[in-house]
């Protein structure tokens, strides 16, 4: 074992708690759900930017390249002055849903460069402008433009010319669990010489000024070889210090709010939240405390940088009083030391026939997915009830968002899909982030899939919680299947499976199922609505807004899910049959469920329209108005692909492993043609003997992937579009009461304001889906085997198999990050700094989506949480570039392993 992975082993069996701290830190709270106490829930409007740095948070902490405790009861991050913005830099900035022409984005520049599992190594950039920060400009200039126009950023406004910038690396590194180093890096790259204020900042989360009776802890400043120290105590976690290398001014405020500033009301104590920054920006002195105390502190270092030099600062965060030792002795070795741990433990994850550029990748995007691990606070009751001391809440919230989700109540670290854009858990994104986290902690990975199924998460109905936002959106049905694939990436990977982990994921999802099956089946025919379904704009309606028309929509995305769904807890309970064959019969349920719904999506019924039309040889939705009318929405998009996702295979000797299951399976067969015969082959042996079950059969699969590889429809240079490129000249329209709603190909940005207009699915390249694709191919090459071959791409006259071609999409997805024979990342389309500054240039973004065309960035720019799916790519397909050769796998390994 590496020593990171002896880390690992330690912390699950809790002999040393490795994890205790890490990059727990939201990128942004304020303009979040949890802080918003408005009376119509105006999110961004309640708690805005402005006053960030004057407001004491309620629910959660943010800050810059920060770290906390599990529970977020102390903090650490940096605080910045270039001497010319209005305020400090102390949080990331960015604009609001309703100030940008697309919906909120971050207008900053940050990387997560590195990150061990345990967090015992990382490391961040963050690129501060040595010009004024122009928040202004930003957001005048964004409001003015429309959403047909690109979104303006911070390059646009000329603060990185000339280089005249600093980058600024964070580097942690963990001496031990509660001794942890901090080592600032900053380098001047413009051509003169710069000043810049860095101010390490720590504080306790308030939890004082609520009325639930919490002691107040306390900051003071004590005298420590070689200099000056922070000594922190709180009632709960203990005593620590930070040692601050050198002699900076130490600074200390109160983390309260500054209510003199916000509402003109008097203030509950002397010193307030934006005291430093009033000290440092403004020369207040009178700001901070003189008698060195508080529950806020800096570390005030004065630096004065050359052109292209570079200034270092060391702190250390202990639990240990190191007395008369010197704190930076040893500083330096161990930092190194961890470093090169995290080299090794890398080693083992990143293949090594990787090149170089490939390897920076992947470890840049296992670095995302480790650094957006978040604290996240939100208690519904809570919330919505007010807290002694303060101001009630406004009575409308009694019947506003969330609050019949008064069970609810998180304090847990969960991966976020991004730390600014989306910091508040996704269920659904997170399913898709626990593939990518079980290659590199399996536990974690485990951990987080069994959150999402806790009583005080879970509804007492069985529906999962969606997000923030609205926790009671209907999301696609993805955690069954992403607890079978951790499962199995565990096993691989130490050589047992967690059968404990199965075991609870599993009786939980029970409970989930049967609220999908009493929820979201209207008719009880096994038709499945569920809305948008974390799709947002890809219907010509907003399928979670009562329909224009009236009626509902029979949809081919929301039946697939369900067929997946069941074939994923099939899957789950013939693997807890091999040591208990009590549920071999719930797996001849699941194998039933999947049958009704399997014929549900073939069936054409008596008025001779199905979700599959067998004209075009592609699956549609289908709108039902009220006087019973069905017609099918021609619009090829995600939605027609999404019957691929159900298949698996059922391996002979599984079936001879259960005997009662294969009897039951062999009785339906014979005894329900009526439900079977038009089904895909579950009779007919396949490629080792194995059965298909899957929606599609063989031919419709050749007629969906018809469209599907080609590069006139879906298929791009860089993965599957989310809408056929058909349709850029042959927009879908429908006239409804005299208004025309249309779809249209737009391969970048949305053009339309559903869902906040910050995210786009008709024409993108989405990594989840096309992901889900990748596994799907391999599962049918898995029983079609080596005889099956497509045209890939369609027209080219090039016979591939679906193993093969499922290789080809891995590798056009990955080919989005790395250098092509140019030298340039597509994801950085047109941005010419990162294409070519040395600088810039090996700096890797994960985005939300990709443009359809160029494959460039589009959405928001640090979801390497599901994009983090790449790593697993990379890992099983290689890559393709710079005339490498494509990695070839044995056809029997699986994307399931």
């Amino acid at each position: 074992m590496t020593q990171e992975e002896t880390r690992l082993a330690e912390s699950d069996a809790r002999r040393k708690h490795w994890k205790r701290w890490g990059p727990y830190l939201s990128e942004r709270a304020w303009g979040t759900v949890r802080e918003d106490y408005s009376p119509h829930g105006n999110a961004w409007e309640s708690l805005p930017h402005d006053h960030a740095r004057s407001r004491a948070y309620r629910w959660n902490e943010d800050g810059l390249a920060g770290i906390s405790d599990r529970q977020q009861t102390v903090c650490f991050a940096l605080a910045l002055w270039n001497e010319r913005d209005p305020i400090l830099k102390e949080r990331m900035f960015g604009l609001t849903g309703n100030e940008g022409n697309h919906g909120e984005d971050v207008k900053e520049y940050y990387f997560y460069l590195d990150s061990t599992p345990t967090h015992s190594y990382m490391k961040y950039l963050y690129k501060y402008p040595q010009a004024e920060f122009p928040y202004g400009k930003l957001v005048s200039e964004n409001r003015q433009r429309n959403k047909s126009q690109p979104e303006y950023e911070l390059m646009d406004t000329g603060v990185f010319d000339d280089d005249r910038y600093f980058d600024v690396f964070v580097e942690y590194a963990k001496a031990d669990v509660e001794d942890i180093l901090i080592k600032i890096t900053v380098s001047n790259r413009g051509p003169e010489v710069a000043n810049l204020r860095l101010l390490p900042t720590t504080w306790f989360r308030n939890i004082w000024s609520w009325g639930e009776g919490n002691a107040e802890p306390r900051l003071k400043q004590v005298s420590k070889s070689p200099g000056p120290a922070v000594v922190l105590d709180h009632p709960n976690s203990g005593r620590r210090w930070l040692h601050c290398e050198g002699s900076p001014e130490l600074l200390f405020t109160e983390n309260e709010t500054n209510a003199r500033r916000l509402f003109n009301s008097d203030n509950r104590t002397s010193y307030v939240k934006d005291g430093i920054n009033d000290y440092i920006v403004h020369g207040r002195k009178e700001a901070v405390n003189p008698e060195h105390f508080g529950t806020k502190a800096s570390a005030h270092y004065k630096l004065t940088v050359g052109a292209s030099e570079t200034a270092a600062v060391r702190l250390r965060l202990t639990n240990t009083d190191l007395k008369t030792k010197n704190a930076f002795d040893d500083f330096d070795r161990i930092l190194a030391l961890r470093l090169s741990e995290a080299d090794e433990f890398y080693a083992t994850v990143i293949p090594q026939d990787l090149t170089p550029d490939a390897k920076n990748v992947m470890r840049q995007g296992f670095g995302g997915m480790l650094w957006s691990k978040q604290f996240y606070h939100y208690v519904v009751k809570q919330w919505l009830d007010g807290d002694l001391g303060n101001p009630p809440p406004p009575p409308e919230r009694r019947n506003g968002r969330n609050h019949e989700w008064l069970h609810l109540y998180n304090a847990d670290v969960i991966s976020m899909p991004d730390k600014w854009e989306y910091p508040w858990y996704a269920a659904w994104d997170l399913a898709f982030h626990c593939i990518p986290l079980a290659l590199v902690d399996s536990d974690f990975a485990k951990e987080q899939l069994i959150l999402m199924l806790r009583e005080w998460y879970m509804h007492p109905n069985g529906q999962m919680p969606a997000y923030e936002w609205a926790f009671g959106d209907v999301n696609p049905p993805v955690h069954a299947w992403a607890a079978w694939r951790v499962y199995k990436i565990d096993k691989k990977r130490h050589g047992k499976g967690d059968r404990e982990f199965l075991q609870r994921v599993f009786h939980k999802l029970l409970l989930n199922f049967t609220w999908w099956v009493n929820r979201e089946d209207a008719d009880g025919m096994n038709i499945f609505q569920g809305g948008f379904l974390g799709l947002d704009n890809i219907g010509v309606f907003d399928r979670s807004a009562p329909l224009p028309t009236g009626g509902y929509i029979e949809q081919s995305d929301g039946t697939s899910w369900m067929a997946m769904y069941t074939l994923n807890l099939l899957a789950i309970a013939l693997e807890l049959a091999r040591e208990d064959p009590a549920y071999e019969d719930v797996a001849s349920k699941f194998w039933e469920h999947f049958i009704y719904i399997a014929r549900a999506m073939g069936h054409r019924g008596h008025d001779g329209i199905g979700l599959w039309n067998e004209e075009d040889g592609f699956f549609y939705d289908v709108l039902r108005l009220p006087d019973g009318t069905k017609f099918p929405m021609k619009i090829r998009s995600m939605v027609g692909l999404i019957p691929l996702f159900a298949v698996e295979t059922l391996e002979p000797e599984v079936l001879d492993q259960h005997p009662g299951f294969k009897r039951r399976l062999e009785w339906f067969v014979e005894n329900r043609p009526d439900l079977t015969d038009n089904l895909a082959c579950m009779t007919t042996e396949g490629k080792g003997s194995r059965r298909l079950l899957a929606i599609a059969d063989p031919d419709q699969l050749r007629g969906i992937l018809k469209y599907m590889l080609d590069e006139r429809e879906f298929l791009s240079p860089y993965g599957i579009r989310a809408l056929s490129q058909f349709h850029r000249d042959h927009p879908y329209m429908l006239n409804v009461q005299e208004l025309e709603h249309r779809v249209d190909y737009e391969p970048g940005e949305s053009s339309t304001g559903l869902f906040g207009g910050n995210s786009n699915w008709r024409g993108p390249i989405w990594f989840p889906m096309n992901f889900l694709l990748v596994e799907s191919l391999q599962k049918f090459h898995h029983y079609l085997g080596e005889d099956f071959k497509v045209e890939f791409p369609t027209g080219s006259g090039k016979m591939m198999t679906l193993w093969e071609v499922a290789g080809e999409l891995s590798r056009r997805m990955t080919n989005i990050f790395v250098r092509d024979d140019k030298g340039r990342r597509p994801v950085f389309g047109g941005l010419e700094k990162f294409q070519t500054d040395p600088h810039w240039r090996d700096l890797v973004l994960f985005h939300e989506y990709f443009h359809g065309d160029s494959g460039a960035g589009v959405g928001a720019n640090h979801q390497t949480g599901w994009t983090g799916v790449v790593t697993k790519l990379m890992q099983q397909s290689g890559e393709s570039r710079t005339g490498k050769k494509p990695r070839s796998q044995p056809a029997q390994v699986v994307a399931a392993d």
